[in-house]
Parts: structure tokens; C-alpha cells; sequence
């Protein structure tokens, strides 16, 4: 008998909730905050509207489901089941968070905070959970879902729902250690030094240039996804003309942070598109390197000399519901 769906409730603690945390009480953290020029209660009308929202969410919740709740902090701590559904009230970089976690199951993302969100990840509203977890449902348990590679989109025809196969990006040791991430992937030191490795393109074509050695403040991967953000700034600040891709682009971005040229190391590389099958290979020459995927710096994977990591367009995508 197969087991009825669970919906996993993901959210994070609020800023509200934070204060009290520090300070104890609300009359403290008030305090606090009004020394400071600053109010309370635009803190806690946040956290109330995000509290609703969650409230609203599981109340839609069919009765005959199973239902959790993860908070971010112990999202790598958590298990996901094939037939969870996966709620995450909030912002759009909570769908990040644990979309690396996370291995074909269906994804909702309800916008806790109308207005004050950019929408492109938490697209939906709270009132509309039931119909949005019905129509989640059909696509993780129909089996007459249809791909189209081409344009990112799988429609699940039992339920009409149109689910967007958004591009991760993964990076692989040469120990096996594998990181998976929906916005992009960070290599580089894990404080302000300097980090020295090697890098190479494989799958390239043969008349590629040979690897170089480098010495920078990192290396960024990303997807169409991520995009929007941190390689945005990256693309913009040195005037790049090189061509984002989109969310549902199988294709990848990468940068190199503040490439740093002297007798042993180069500057000829330090950005490029991956397409599927090509892989960006780091070669670490430096004491300690970390890889670490969309701000999740707790979830990191040690890099030591020698060691090489190769990243790339990852066969996991984000099933999320548009």
C-alpha cells in the first residue's frame, strides 16, 4: 500500500522571532531597537503575516496527508520521502535553500510577505495552498507527465499543472563528495585570503586553451536562476558581455573573483558559459578551499591541497510549480 502524501512545511525563523531570542521579551527587544531609531512593530507585523501565512498553508493541508514542518537551520538534517510535497513559506531564497536537499519532489512556494518579495521562486499566495497541493499531488504520483527539455516545462496532464524544471548546478570531489545548488555554487577561501588552484575546462572543444593557475578571491558557478543576483553583480561590476541564461537553460555561467595576475599565475580565464556534458575543473593549491551553495555556508564540502573538483549542469532539477 503506498503511503499517502506528506506535505513538508519548510520556513525560517523570522526577524521578530530573533529579537525575542537575543533579548528576551518584546519590551527589551522594543527597547533595544527604539535606541537605536528604529520600531518594533513593522518587526512583528512581518512576523504575524508570515505566522497567518503558515497557519492558512496548513489548514489546507488534506486531511488524509501527513504533514511536517523543517525549519532551515536543520534542513540538511532532515530527510525528504519520494512522496513528500514540499510547501516553503517565505522568500524566494528559502526555495533555494532547499532545493539542494531535495530529489524530484514537487515544490510550492507561497509568498508569505506580499510586496515585499521579488515573487520569481515563492510565486503563489497562501489562499490558494489547497487547489496548488491537489494539482502537486497529481504530479508526483501520475506517471503521464511529459518533458520538454527544451523550454524547462513538464506538464502533468491528470492534473493539469505545469511544472517548471528549473537548472541546478552541481560540483563533484574526486572523493565523491557531491554539493548540488539552484542559484550557484561558491569555491574559494573560507575567509579573506587568497585562494590558489588550477583551472581547466573539460568537454571543451580539442583547440581549448590549456589550464591555467590562478590566484583569486573565488570562483562562482550559477544557473539562470542565479542569474538575478550574485553572478548579476559579478557581470555587471566588470561590464561583461557574456549572455545569462534563463531559469529553464541548461546551461551555466561561471567567474572568476578578482583574478589576480603575476609570474605563475594568469588572467585569460576568467569567465564562460557550460553547457551540458562540459565541466569547470578546479584543482586546488591551496591549504583550504571550501564549496558551498547558495549562501548555505554551514553546508559546506573542505578542500585541501591537491584535491580536485569539477562542477557542473547537475541531472537534479527543481520540480516548482508555476
Amino acid at each position: 500500500m503506498s503511503l499517502a502524501p506528506r506535505a513538508v512545511l519548510v520556513h525560517r525563523v523570522t526577524e521578530y522571532e530573533e529579537l525575542l531570542a537575543r533579548h528576551g521579551t518584546h519590551g527589551q527587544a522594543a527597547f533595544f531597537l527604539s535606541r537605536r531609531g528604529r520600531d518594533i512593530e513593522e518587526v512583528r507585523r512581518r512576523h504575524e503575516r508570515t505566522r497567518r501565512a503558515m497557519a492558512e498553508v496548513a489548514s489546507a493541508i488534506p486531511l488524509r496527508w501527513r504533514q511536517a514542518r523543517v525549519e532551515r537551520a536543520d534542513l540538511d538534517r532532515f530527510l525528504f520521502g519520494p512522496e513528500d510535497v514540499v510547501v516553503v513559506v517565505g522568500q524566494d531564497g528559502l526555495v533555494a535553500n532547499a532545493a539542494k536537499y531535495l530529489n524530484g519532489q514537487p515544490v510550492v512556494g507561497i509568498d508569505a510577505d506580499p510586496g515585499r518579495n521579488p515573487g520569481v521562486l515563492v510565486r503563489h499566495r497562501a489562499a490558494d495552498a489547497g487547489a496548488l497541493l491537489a494539482a502537486a499531488s497529481g504530479t508526483a504520483t501520475s506517471g503521464t507527465k511529459t518533458a520538454a527539455r527544451a523550454t524547462g516545462t513538464a506538464t502533468d496532464r491528470a492534473a493539469g499543472t505545469v511544472v517548471e524544471e528549473l537548472t541546478m548546478v552541481e560540483a563533484v570531489t574526486d572523493d565523491a563528495q557531491r554539493l548540488v545548488a539552484l542559484n550557484e555554487i561558491y569555491l574559494g577561501p573560507p575567509g579573506h585570503q587568497t585562494a590558489r588552484y588550477t583551472l581547466g575546462l573539460d568537454g571543451e572543444r580539442s583547440d581549448a586553451a590549456p589550464p591555467e593557475p590562478q590566484a583569486s578571491s573565488g570562483v562562482l558557478v550559477g544557473t539562470g536562476t542565479g542569474a538575478t543576483g550574485w553572478l548579476r553583480s559579478l557581470r555587471e561590476q566588470r561590464s561583461s558581455g557574456l549572455g545569462m541564461p534563463v531559469p529553464t537553460d541548461r546551461r551555466l555561467a561561471w567567474f572568476v573573483r578578482e583574478a589576480w595576475p603575476s609570474p605563475t599565475t594568469g588572467t585569460t580565464r576568467v569567465e564562460g558559459l557550460l553547457s551540458p556534458g562540459e565541466t569547470l575543473r578546479i584543482t586546488v593549491e591551496s591549504d583550504r578551499l571550501v564549496a558551498f551553495g547558495d549562501g548555505m555556508e554551514s553546508d559546506a564540502l573542505e578542500l585541501t591541497w591537491g584535491q580536485t573538483v569539477r562542477v557542473g549542469v547537475s541531472q537534479t532539477a527543481l520540480r516548482l510549480l508555476a
